[in-house]
C-alpha cells in the first residue's frame, strides 16, 4: 500500500468524536471503531493488520514517536498532539492518549489509544513547535530534535507531561 501525497484539506473533529484504535505490540492495528475508520479514509479490511504508522504524516517528528513508544513500551501511558493523515491525504489533529492493555501477570497485551480533538490553545502551539523539531531533525537527527525538546520544555520549566496537560485543557 503506497502513501498518499500530503494535501492542505484538514479535517476537524468535533468536541464530541472519539477515536479508538488497538494495536498489537508491533503497533498493527487489530481494532478501529467506526470514527477511525471514516477518518482515516480506509477501508476496515485496509487498516486491520497493518501498521498505525500507515496513517502518520510527514509532519511528524520521530521525536514524538520515541517518546510515545519508549514510554508504551515501559507500562506507562501517554498523552501527545499527533498529526494524522487519511488515505486520500487529508490532515487530522488529535490529542492521544495511548495506554497498555496488560494480563492479571502484568504481560503486555495490546496497546489502546483514544484520542479527540485538540484544543484551539494546543493548535496555536504544536503545528510550530513541530516543525522546529521536524527542521531539526532533517538538520541533525532524530536524537537532536529530542534534545531541542528537552532544552524547550526545560527553558519553560515544566515537563514533557505538564506541557501537553496544560495546552489541552
Amino acid at each position: 500500500m503506497s502513501k498518499p501525497t500530503p494535501k492542505n484539506n484538514e479535517i476537524m473533529l468535533s468536541a464530541d468524536e472519539f477515536i479508538v484504535s488497538k494495536t498489537d505490540m508491533k503497533g498493527k492495528i487489530i481494532y478501529g471503531n467506526k470514527i477511525f475508520i471514516k477518518i482515516s479514509g480506509y477501508e476496515e479490511k485496509e487498516l486491520l493488520g497493518k501498521p498505525h504508522s500507515i496513517l502518520r504524516h510527514p509532519d511528524m517528528p520521530k521525536a514524538v514517536f520515541k517518546l510515545l513508544w519508549d514510554r508504551i513500551q515501559s507500562k506507562k501511558e501517554i498523552f501527545a498532539y499527533v498529526k494524522n493523515m487519511s488515505k486520500d491525504g487529508s490532515f487530522y489533529w488529535v490529542h492521544a492518549n495511548v495506554t497498555v492493555t496488560v494480563d492479571d501477570k502484568g504481560n503486555v497485551l495490546d496497546y489502546h489509544s483514544v484520542r479527540r480533538k485538540p484544543s484551539s490553545k494546543a493548535m496555536e502551539v504544536i503545528p510550530t513547535l513541530y516543525a522546529q523539531l521536524l527542521a531539526e531533525e532533517k538538520r541533525a537527527g532524530m536524537e537532536a530534535s529530542i534534545k531541542m525538546l528537552n532544552n524547550i520544555l526545560k527553558e519553560k520549566g515544566t515537563k514533557y507531561d505538564d506541557f501537553i496537560f496544560d495546552l489541552q485543557y
